[in-house]
Parts: structure tokens; C-alpha cells; sequence
């Protein structure tokens, strides 16, 4: 058993109930269960369909989520970061966490916190449309006085729960897109200024600050020509550490797992050196987004069994314990992302096998 204590975070894709608004992509009322059923794979070999082992369940439910959380815990997953969605002016897919995770009676045995997945939303989620039609639905980025409202919303109704987490005292709180958020804003300035009154708002709730987190893309300067390098800007918004969402956001992933991680490592070392805030080391499952679309999509990570995961978590602990000054924190994708195919739920394929993967390492 592991003495020491770690943050293992996996992120939620909380898609999988039924939300009014969902119904345009999914219109079976369950959520992106209906572009799993439909799963079949595209060619000879493909490690496809992978179903879930507990079933097409209602994350919303809350005795659903007490299961789940227990699952996670049991098994050394001890946070959930939400993806949390805000578009026209409304939140959007927050019954898994409202109605499930928040309504379990045995929340206390995790963390949550949120990541804004502020993107634009085209018709990528609905199957029928995936790759044939690309026009933006709704928009990820937001003015200040919008940003105002959510922020509100996120300090009064979640930084409050006990089960929020925390480094430091500092409620954590995470942006997907960075040039996103600075164009919705209308500049740098702009957004450096909406950020600060996040801080000064989160001060007067009566936390000790905010811990602002950034997931990274691929390191590329000219991505931000008109504005600076992605470093100029992460430090002129004062962001306070740093994660990334999943491994093809930054290298190439068309190829074994094994042959992947030299790769990651590498840039969890160089993110470490060249920026003065903490990155925390990130471990995705795989991926392969066929089951989203009708035709086949190149690129499929290759044998991301169990063993090979548990392989990239050992390397990921010992990342953290070579800091022992920055929260022992490391992010996982995902816990249930099925289209994407990196889950850490128990599937047909593999059974429990990553998520014991995780309770080996640190448990």
C-alpha cells in the first residue's frame, strides 16, 4: 500500500443524460449513449466497440453517481474535474454534477473541481452530421459582463461545497481554451482585467484566493503571434499551474502507447522547465473518436491495455515526487470519455483492468 497521498483527477465528459438542450446531437433522450450503441468498428483489426460494463446508466442519478464515486475511490481515484459548459448564456450539461454527484450521500469520498470547457460547438457531437458539416452552433468565447455572471455562478453555487477542491486554500479552477477566452474578452488587457476580478470576487467569498489552471496545447508560438507566445500570455493572466486535457493535443498518438510516452514525458520535463508555475503531469487512457463519426478518422492510439497505463501512471508518480513542493496533483483522461475512447470506467474489453491499473500505483 502507498503511504504517500496523491490527487488523481479524472476528468467527466457529462454527457451521458438527458438534457433538453443535448437533444439537438442526441435525440434519444440518454445523452451521448446513443452515438456508443451505435459503435461498430471500421476496419480489420480495430479495437472497437468497446461498451460499458455497468450498463448505459444515468449519470444524473444520484444513487448511479454513488456508485461511480465509490468505483473511483476504492480504486485511487480521488477527484473529478468536470467538464463544465456555458453557452447563450446558460450552463449547459450540468445534471451529472447537480443532480449526481452533489446529490450522492457518499460525495465526502472525493474532490471536484470545474475545467470551463469554453469551445466553440459545431455538429461534431451529432453522428449523423459528424465530418459532413462544420457550422458553429454555439460560441465558447464570452464578454466581461458574461464572464461576470458565471463567475458568480461558479463561486456561489460550487467553489462553496465541501467537496471542492483546493491547493493551498485557493479553490482550483481551469480554462480550456486561453485564446478563446482573451478574444471573447476583446484583448489581453481585457482578459487580464476580468481575471483579476475573478481573484478579488473569489478573495471576498472568503477563500484565500483562486488557483487559476490553463490545459496546454501544442507549444507553438506563432498560435499567438498578434498577442505574444503562449508563455508572454499564461504569465501576464497570472495563471497558477498547468495540465493538459489529452495527449493528442500535443503529439502524435497514430501509433503504439508505449512508442507515445517517451513523447509525453518529454514535454511534462519541458513544460516543468520553462515555465515558472507548476505543471501537473497528465496521463490520457487513449484515443480513438471513431465511434463518433460514420466514416473512418485517422488516427487511433494502439494497445493502450491496462499494463501500458499503469506503466504511464508509475512515471507520472515519480514526476510528482520529484517535486515535492507543487501539489502531488495528476490529471487523467478521462473517466468516461467512450467516444474518444480513453476511460477509466470498466468497458467489455478490458473489464476493471484500468482502474486497477490506478489502485496498483497508488493505492
Amino acid at each position: 500500500m502507498n503511504s504517500k497521498k496523491y490527487d488523481i483527477a479524472a476528468y467527466i465528459w457529462p454527457s451521458y443524460h438527458n438534457d433538453p438542450r443535448s437533444r439537438i446531437f442526441w435525440p434519444d433522450n440518454i445523452g451521448e449513449w446513443q452515438t456508443v450503441m451505435s459503435n461498430m468498428p471500421k476496419f480489420e483489426g480495430h479495437t472497437q466497440p468497446r461498451y460499458p460494463l455497468w450498463g448505459y446508466v444515468n449519470e444524473a442519478d444520484p444513487y448511479v453517481m454513488a456508485m461511480q464515486i465509490d468505483a473511483a475511490a476504492d480504486h485511487g481515484v480521488n477527484i473529478f474535474i468536470y467538464d463544465w459548459y456555458w453557452y447563450d448564456g446558460m450552463p449547459f450539461l450540468e445534471g451529472c454534477l447537480n443532480d449526481g454527484f452533489l446529490k450522492a450521500k457518499n460525495n465526502t469520498r472525493m474532490k471536484f473541481y470545474l475545467m470551463w470547457a469554453n469551445h466553440d460547438v459545431d455538429q461534431t457531437w451529432d453522428k449523423r452530421l459528424a465530418g459532413k458539416v462544420s457550422s458553429t452552433i454555439w460560441k465558447g468565447g464570452v464578454d466581461f459582463d458574461e464572464f461576470k455572471i458565471l463567475a458568480k455562478r461558479v463561486i456561489e453555487k460550487y467553489f462553496c461545497q465541501e467537496t471542492y477542491y483546493k491547493i493551498d486554500g485557493k479553490p482550483s479552477f481551469m480554462i480550456y481554451e486561453m485564446l478563446t477566452f482573451i478574444q471573447g474578452m476583446g484583448g489581453i488587457d481585457k482578459a487580464k482585467a476580468a481575471l483579476d476580478w475573478f481573484r478579488n470576487e473569489t478573495v471576498k467569498a472568503g477563500y484565500l484566493g483562486l488557483d487559476l489552471q490553463l490545459t496546454m496545447r501544442r507549444h507553438s508560438d506563432h498560435v499567438y503571434a498578434n498577442l505574444g507566445t503562449q508563455q508572454q500570455l499564461i504569465e501576464t493572466l497570472g495563471f497558477d499551474g498547468m495540465t493538459h486535457y489529452q495527449y493528442c493535443h500535443f503529439t502524435n498518438i497514430d501509433k503504439e502507447y508505449s512508442d507515445i510516452m517517451p513523447d509525453v514525458q518529454g514535454e511534462w520535463e519541458r513544460l516543468s522547465a520553462a515555465y515558472k508555475i507548476p505543471y501537473y503531469a497528465h496521463v490520457s487512457i487513449g484515443w480513438d473518436n471513431n465511434p463518433r463519426f460514420e466514416m473512418f478518422r485517422p488516427g487511433v492510439v494502439k494497445n493502450n491495455t491496462p499494463d501500458e497505463i499503469e506503466k504511464a501512471l508509475i512515471l507520472a508518480r515519480d514526476y510528482v515526487d520529484a517535486r515535492p513542493d507543487h501539489a502531488p496533483l495528476i490529471t487523467i483522461n478521462s473517466w468516461n470519455e467512450w467516444t474518444e475512447t480513453s476511460y477509466l470506467e470498466p468497458c467489455t474489453m478490458f473489464g476493471y483492468g484500468y482502474l486497477e491499473a490506478v489502485k496498483k500505483v497508488f493505492v
